[in-house]
């Protein structure tokens, strides 16, 4: 009688079932080597626990009994231990909420926090990370914030390595969640260093998305706000994630400069405007996630209401193109039209800025920079012609249809 199954395998050589096997003997053997009293061992044993809990959920979840001898490896032997016990930690809280709450209550932050005032740059970079994790969740928020990690990680976003920096913001992201801990950021004055990591990082990056989230709560403060716009191109980063970010990043963007409008227009209006933000905040209308495009017409509409009486003849200023655009959009039945060449106007405005920006980077190399940062961020930017050309051509549809 055959006993091979229908696709020709022995049911006593089921790959799965022995894969199974194989993992089960190996987290067995690393539960038993992080036991060990020998040093050699247990740095045997955390690269092993590293290398299970890759990619494994199950894994982490049979190897939750290492915490303990992991954590108390931190605490003794050289830097070459301290490494391995924490990238095999932070495998370990990867997706796992038990995980992550169990390394605290072992006591992990204590030595975590005195990594990052390490000069060993690689330990301040896998303690940073291993911080963004634990915060992540919820019950460790307000614990990492009582140990004072959160000045220590401004001190990694501001003099850290590159990846050490982009860490650092998103674990200052995650504790941005838990508004008790929104004071305590911003006593650190951290805004000059998030703006720094917002100008040279990519704008559809997830460093640029949690640098503006946490721009956006920081700014819902009168000493944020202050610190955004006192700092040279703070405002103009900001819409420059609004403008090429990813959906989520340009909401937090749109946020940001929505709360500040809000808090006080006759103060911010003109900062906001000045950084040529119009052509960003039309095509979030009508591209954007929906709370993006609620956030951008009410911005939209703070920006075109001057708090000035206004005569007649100002007819062509920016708060009357506006409001324009906004009606046809809103209330014109050739709103598919009037939404169709808004976005090409704003992708032609966005392509006649960038060559814009690149005639003048090479004027500036032919003065050998001289002033390069002021030149390129000068105070106001014009309106785009192509923003004019569609007002334009919307007078003239409403015109027809009158």
């Amino acid at each position: 009688m055959d006993c091979s199954s229908s696709d020709g395998h022995s049911p006593d050589t089921n790959p799965d079932a022995d894969s199974t096997v194989r993992a089960s003997s190996a987290v067995r053997r690393a539960l038993h080597l992080i036991q060990s009293e020998d040093p050699d061992l247990k740095l045997q044993a955390a690269g092993e626990i590293r290398r299970l809990t890759k990619t494994s959920q199950r894994c982490r979840r049979q190897l939750s009994q290492a915490v303990g001898p992991l954590v108390s490896m931190l605490r003794f032997y050289s830097p070459e231990f301290h490494e391995a016990a924490l990238l095999a930690l932070l495998n370990l809280a990867v997706k796992d909420e038990k995980n992550k709450i169990s390394i605290v209550e072992a006591g992990a932050l204590v030595p975590i926090i005195s990594f990052l005032k390490s000069q060993n740059l690689i330990l301040q970079e896998y303690a940073t990370a291993s911080l963004l994790t634990l915060s992540a969740s919820a019950s460790n928020k307000p614990i990492i914030s009582a140990s004072g990690a959160i000045p220590l990680l401004v001190d990694v976003l501001r003099d850290g390595s590159p990846q050490a920096k982009a860490d650092a913001v998103m674990a200052l992201s995650n504790l941005s969640t838990d508004p008790s801990n929104l004071s305590v950021i911003l006593e650190t004055k951290p805004i000059p260093y998030i703006v720094d990591l917002l100008k040279t990082c990519k704008k559809s990056s997830k460093t640029a998305e949690k640098c503006s989230a946490l721009l956006e709560s920081l700014v819902g403060f009168d000493e944020g706000r202050t610190a955004l716009t006192s700092e040279e191109g703070g405002v103009l980063a900001v819409v420059e994630v609004l403008e090429n970010g990813s959906l989520q990043s340009r909401e937090h963007a749109v946020g940001a400069l929505l709360t500040m409008c809000q808090s006080d227009r006759c103060k911010y209006r003109e900062p906001i405007l000045r950084e040529g933000v119009i052509p960003g905040l039309l095509e979030l209308t009508v591209q954007g996630t929906p709370k993006s495009q609620s956030k951008a017409k009410m911005l939209l509409q703070l920006l075109r209401e001057s708090p000035y009486p206004r005569s007649e003849h100002q007819a062509g200023t920016l708060e009357n193109i506006v409001s324009n655009i906004i009606s046809k959009i809103d209330g014109d039945d050739q709103s598919g039209k009037a939404k169709k060449m808004l976005a090409e106007m704003v992708q032609v405005s966005m392509e006649q800025s960038l060559r814009h920006l690149q005639q003048r980077a090479l004027e500036l190399k032919r003065k050998k920079f001289q002033r390069l940062k002021k030149v390129l961020t000068p105070p106001q930017r014009p309106i785009p012609i192509a923003t004019l050309v569609f007002v334009h051509q919307l007078h003239l549809l409403q015109s027809h249809k009158s």
